[in-house]
């Protein structure tokens, strides 16, 4: 029988308590509200329909033109009717106004370099492309016609109806493509989305030898349950250099970057959902402290352990009720804000909404975080006794087997939330270790920092007590220096790698750096375009091959793939000169080439090297457009300075690869003011030729960054607040103590000003060492990712540094003054009449 009386006395008596475990079961029921929302939101809206993700059930993809026998085996499936084909073409190049134009002297761009897309009828088998108008693409896209991106028309100030120059040709804009179904979601591109139908390629004329185009073969298979031996076919007969997947197999850039970004989130969800369960069990254990002289009342009077520990249980699912139902108004009140931290990285149809599975997953699971974090607090009631209370004894949390088990569930259960969450066994197993190993670190390094600063005698009195009070009852420094170093890591740790990124590619891009690239060269445009800029440049050819054998061994193709970072299973484009670029050096060699060796040589740079084990004498076969050249390495490079320079990792002498089908291209500096003019200059006189302008395509990627960032951090930022919760918590949980501690300060003589300045100076302590300790883990994370995986300098920023420092101390410092408050206003006349027995 439920005591309703007694459950609402214990609830409006340990309302502090009660409203500290409220928050941080809301806290754990908005955070999974807001990722389960976008992850749902995410796969329903992109990465769900894989085949409308590919836009075909098999695609055949190369970035050389297809081989005779692949063109022929495709074409026959066609003729069989076995499947359907769509041709499609992707590649840059320039697109510029017609000139005169009426505005052309307000207009500050006159050419633009955009992403063409060249596709046939049929294009695409799944999915479709949203149009402006609401039409079809095959009703629209006719020969003479471009639909374009309006980021296009907004920067060259054009409308539909008008016409561009693409290539050779002069193109109509007929409408204004929202969304592709193989490419749902831009976050980076050089150019805007331009297509053109594939009856206007020829004229076009921007296809040729040597030209840097992804080719694409699209195939809907008339028959489902042919797609493997078909594929099969297709693998017997392709090129070494060609590509054959289908859509279950196929790798889609989105897929993999919303997979890996939401994993992200879903562990950054994991952790918070760990803190605020430490949250939860320390102040549950503050609430049944404040209740034990009730407790011990009760059972002189009767009363049960049953009893208590069931009203306990109501207590705890009214208070866990009212936070899931916060928690859950919360989620769908922030979703909107969620909405516009991902504006333009989401179509509109992903934006994140509350669902009735997402809403039935949060409460189940902050339930589950509620009963797991509640279970020792509430079973500890069981050794409250009546005569351990007339005696002010302190009851200890339940230790031994059962702790253990109950931790090794509860490690048991986030583990397997991070594997839950992992599409791949291994990579969960390794990040679930490496966060293990993580936590497992900090905490050994919090236990030794507390350690060694209670060992010193230290004369300063404030301060000596302030240190004492760590071993407080109930206190849960250990817990709280825990879980602030890693939050702090991990905010650190972005801040410091966006910090390194923008330092090295937008603010430090050296001023003799090119900033103006122009690729897509024929080598008899070379002399015409050195003309047309007006000054002497250095162009480098570029030839594609494939790294065959090293040492007459095959390249083991799969093992590259896998390895972390470049690998020589890619295309690789070769450059053939006699000298060294300013910035390379020799490594290990004195010469670029031999002059006593007649074979075929090539200088590697050293980066290669580290991915496969090579040495001077070394052969290395390539594959240049089918034909295999066997070169002898002559000499090892490295490259001085970490520059957007042109560099390349095989050089040859020109005699071997002048004649091969190559592209040129060059870069140059130019003041800011001359690029626009420049570029149209070059595109109208040489249509082929495409000119990028680094600072802009800079500037873009660092907006990315910035924003991702941005995201990261406003997730990574719940783990604060149930920092701040457990802070808080811990505070409330060591309440009686504080105020003992208060009372007999005060008693001996102290102000309210010196017991303030001591709880102040035990929170700057622990702040500090939760700081500096993050400092030292995102320092040294960030310095091997930047170093290892970005290849770039690092830089510590010592400033910045010193200020996050002091404002975590301030911010730590702030929050525990005033949940202190209502401990010094405590009067000690009063409690010593409360307490009369000590």
């Amino acid at each position: 029988m439920v005591h309703r009386q007694f459950v609402y006395r214990q609830l409006l008596s340990t309302r502090q308590q009660g409203g500290i475990l409220i928050l941080c079961v809301a806290l754990a029921v908005v955070t999974h509200v807001t990722i389960g929302s976008l992850r749902r939101s995410v796969q329903t809206a992109l990465l769900n329909d894989t085949k409308q993700l590919h836009a075909a059930d098999i695609i055949v993809g190369s970035n050389a033109a297809f081989a005779p026998a692949t063109v022929v085996a495709v074409k026959a499936l066609q003729q069989q009717g076995r499947a359907e084909l769509a041709q499609v073409y992707e590649f840059y190049s320039m697109v510029r106004t017609l000139s005169p134009a009426p505005d052309s002297e307000k207009r500050e761009e006159t050419s633009l370099l955009a992403h063409l897309k060249v596709v046939e009828a049929g294009y695409p088998f799944y999915g479709r492309v949203e149009l402006a108008s609401g039409r079809e693409l095959h009703e629209v896209l006719k020969p003479g016609q471009v639909i374009v991106e309006s980021r296009l028309l907004e920067r060259l100030g054009l409308r539909l109806g008008d016409r561009v120059h693409i290539g050779k040709s002069t193109l109509t804009i007929r409408d204004v493509v929202l969304r592709e179904p193989d490419r749902p979601v831009q976050f980076f591109s050089l150019g805007p989305r331009v297509f053109v139908t594939l009856a206007d390629l020829p004229a076009l004329d921007l296809v040729v030898q040597g030209s840097r185009v992804r080719y694409k073969y699209l195939l809907k298979i008339a028959d489902d349950s042919a797609l493997d031996a078909i594929a099969d076919e297709l693998q017997q007969v392709k090129a070494e250099y060609e590509r054959v997947t289908t859509f279950q197999t196929a790798e889609s850039g989105v897929k993999t970057f919303f997979d890996n970004f939401l994993f992200f989130l879903n562990l950054t969800a994991v952790y918070t959902l760990l803190l605020a369960g430490i949250g939860i069990q320390s102040t549950l254990r503050a609430l049944t402290q404040a209740s034990e002289e009730t407790i011990a009342t009760i059972k002189t009077v009767g009363a049960t352990s049953g009893f208590i520990v069931g009203h306990f249980i109501l207590i705890v699912c009214i208070l866990g009720a009212i936070g899931t139902l916060i928690g859950l108004g919360l989620g769908g009140l922030g979703l909107p804000a969620v909405a516009i931290l991902f504006l333009g990285l989401l179509p509109p149809e992903a934006v994140p909404s509350l669902a009735w599975p997402t809403v039935w997953e949060s409460a189940v699971l902050g339930s589950l975080i509620l009963a797991l974090f509640a279970f020792l607090p509430l079973y500890r009631l069981r050794d409250v006794k009546p005569n351990l209370m007339f005696r002010k004894a302190v009851i200890p949390m339940s230790g031994g087997l059962l702790t253990a088990v109950v931790y090794t569930v509860i490690g048991l259960f986030f583990a397997g939330m991070i594997l839950w969450r992992m599409p791949d066994l291994t990579i969960g197993l390794a990040v679930t270790g490496g966060s293990l190993a993580l936590i497992g670190l900090v905490t050994l390094a919090a236990y030794g920092v507390l350690f060694a600063v209670r060992r010193p005698h230290i004369r300063h009195l404030p301060l000596r007590l302030a240190i004492k009070g760590f071993g407080r009852p109930g206190n849960a420094t250990k817990a709280m220096i825990i879980t602030l170093t890693v939050s702090l890591a991990v905010l650190f740790s972005l801040y410091w790698i966006e910090l390194n990124l923008n330092a090295t590619f937008i603010q430090a891009y050296p001023d003799d750096a090119p900033n103006l690239f122009l690729i897509d060269i024929q080598p008899s445009q070379v002399e015409a375009i050195e003309e047309a800029l007006g000054e002497e440049v250095l162009f480098y050819p570029m030839v594609k091959a494939r790294v065959r054998t090293i040492q007459g061994a095959p390249l083991d193709r799969e093992a590259q793939r896998r390895r972390r970072g470049d690998n020589l299973a890619r295309e690789f484009n070769l450059t053939y000169r006699h000298e060294l670029l300013v910035d390379e050096a020799l490594s290990r060699s004195e010469t670029l080439f031999r002059e006593d060796w007649d074979e075929p040589q090539v200088s590697v740079l050293d980066v290669a090297a580290d991915m496969h084990s090579m040495a001077i004498g070394d052969y290395i076969t390539f594959s240049v457009h089918g034909i295999p050249l066997r070169a002898r390495i002559s000499s090892f490079r490295t490259r001085t300075q970490e520059t957007l320079r042109p560099f390349f990792y095989f050089v040859f002498p020109e005699s071997v690869l002048s004649r091969a089908p190559q592209t040129i291209f060059t870069a140059l500096r130019v003041e800011p003011t001359r690029i626009s003019r420049l570029q149209s200059g070059i595109v109208a006189q040489f249509p082929n030729v495409s000119v990028i302008d680094v600072t802009q395509t800079l500037t873009a990627f660092s907006e990315v960054i910035r924003r991702l960032s941005t995201i990261i951090r406003f997730f990574t930022g719940f783990s604060l607040v149930a920092g701040i919760c457990i802070l808080i918590s811990s505070i409330v949980a060591t309440r009686a103590a504080r105020i003992r501690e208060a009372v007999y300060f005060k008693i001996l003589g102290a102000t309210r000003g010196f017991v303030r300045h001591v709880f102040a100076l035990e929170s700057v302590i622990m702040s500090a060492i939760s700081a500096l300790m993050a400092l030292i883990l995102s320092h040294t994370g960030s310095w091997l990712l930047t170093r290892y995986v970005l290849d770039i300098d690092y830089r510590p920023f010592i400033g910045m540094s010193l200020l996050l420092l002091a404002v975590t101390v301030i911010l730590v410092t702030t929050v525990g003054s005033l949940a202190s408050r209502a401990i010094l206003q405590h009067k000690p006349a009063l409690f010593l009449r409360e307490h009369t027995e000590d």
